[in-house]
């Protein structure tokens, strides 16, 4: 049996931080530190005015250790400052470990950012014929790509144009384009794919599984996307604070991230006095554990209002935002006829969605509370209660679940109103 095509053992890396001990309250404050920095370089032996510095060490990296077979579709996971991108920027060559050692038996292809690997002066047909000299292939092996390239990046108007004057959205189709087809035998790619539009990362993660399934390449690919990590990786790396906590099956590892790392952030309180009326709590009970909600699965929020009087027309408004901030799903409460907000004193008001029906992604709340017979907003929640939504049972560990983004079909309010 032929040995690992990727072997990392020990693997560290570590960064110095600089902390300053004084206050920087202003731009002049800035500048005269800046100035006396100077001053102390110049003058070595005044070793006071270097004292508003200290560093720190930080440990992106410690002590990382992991196999990886040729033709794994390897899933790396993990929360923000994990150490993922700094892994994968090690793994392509971009920044050296501080310890440890990697072994890499092929042609490494990387997308980790918008921007890498392009020169920004030259064309998009200069930079694909750049990029392929760099993993060692020769024109002609280039020229048979070229079409295929150009087509999957759906750029052919711009192919001469300097990529300096490319969006951000033909960048990466381009560079996405240029790792996947130039053939290396490593295809990395961290979560730069956000940039793209939704068409175009289904595209990019069904050539990801082609390569691999089909064309025998290994693929590594970080995203806080579960459902995009268990449809396209067969296994799993989890990574917390620099260090390896688990790696296996990517069934068994994910379902092992959602339960232990998520957060159970799903209560909004403000334990503030107010004088005004005002949201006080909002609870939201997912179909799964901690924050995680199935596709298609029922879903309740649940909304206390204190009102130090009573409002001639109020209104409670939810909104579901996903993670790029896009408004999709608006349930309200608002009946001039019902005894709703007309009572002084705790209000509590559950929605209950029977089925909801978002597509896989991160999602979170916000709120409206507001006197419409004024037109006046009285109140505005954001992004509280964040969820996750997926389609593939957790229980039953089926790793894709078929559906639709579809809208709500129906809702319904359950009220609580004060004693008094």
């Amino acid at each position: 049996m032929a040995g690992p095509i990727i072997r990392v053992q020990g693997l560290s890396k570590r960064y110095v931080l600089s902390h300053q001990d004084g206050k920087t309250n202003s731009f002049r404050d800035a500048l005269s530190n800046n100035f006396k920095r100077f001053g102390s370089w110049i003058n070595r032996n005044n070793e006071n005015d270097l004292s508003f510095t200290s560093k720190e060490e930080f440990w992106a990296l410690k002590d990382v250790s992991f196999d990886i077979q040729q033709g794994d579709r390897v899933g790396v996971i993990g929360r923000n400052g994990a150490g993922k991108s700094t892994l994968l920027k090690i793994l392509s060559r971009i920044t050296e470990p501080t310890t440890g050692s990697i072994s890499i038996n092929g042609r490494v292809a990387s997308l980790l950012e918008v921007g890498t690997g392009f020169h920004p002066e030259l064309s998009g047909r200069e930079n694909i014929f750049l990029n392929g000299a760099i993993l060692g292939m020769n024109r002609g092996e280039i020229r048979k790509k070229f079409d295929e390239i150009v087509a999957f990046a759906e750029i052919e108007k711009f192919i001469d144009t300097p990529v300096k004057r490319y969006s951000s959205g033909m960048y990466v189709r381009l560079a996405f384009a240029v790792a996947a087809h130039l053939e290396p035998e490593v295809l990395i790619v961290d979560e730069v794919l956000a940039v793209g539009d939704a068409q175009f990362q289904k595209k990019c993660l069904g050539k990801m599984q082609d390569v691999s399934v089909n064309e025998g390449r290994t693929v590594l690919f970080v995203s806080h996307n579960m459902q995009a990590i268990s449809s396209l990786t067969n296994t799993c790396i989890y990574l917390k604070n620099g260090g390896l906590i688990k790696s296996g099956p990517t069934a068994q590892i994910r379902d092992y991230y959602i339960n232990t790392e998520t957060t159970n952030s799903l209560i909004y309180e403000n334990i503030q006095p107010a004088e005004d009326p005002s949201i006080t709590r909002v609870k939201l009970s997912t179909s799964y554990e901690h924050n995680v909600q199935i596709h298609g699965d029922k879903m309740e929020i649940e909304v206390e209002i204190n009102l130090p009087y009573p409002l001639r027309n109020g209104a409670l408004s939810i909104q579901v935002f996903n993670s790029l901030d896009i408004p999709l799903v608006h349930v309200w409460l608002f009946n001039s006829e019902q005894e709703s907000f007309k009572m002084k004193g705790t209000n509590k008001i559950k929605f209950v969605i029977p089925k909801f029906r978002l597509f896989f992604g991160g999602y979170t709340l916000t709120l409206y509370l507001a006197e419409r017979g004024g037109n006046e907003l009285l109140q505005k929640i954001e992004k509280v209660c964040p969820f996750e939504v997926v389609m593939f049972n957790t229980t039953h560990d089926h790793p894709w679940r078929e559906g639709t983004c579809t809208y709500l079909e129906e809702y319904y309010c359950e009220l609580e109103y004060p004693s008094n």
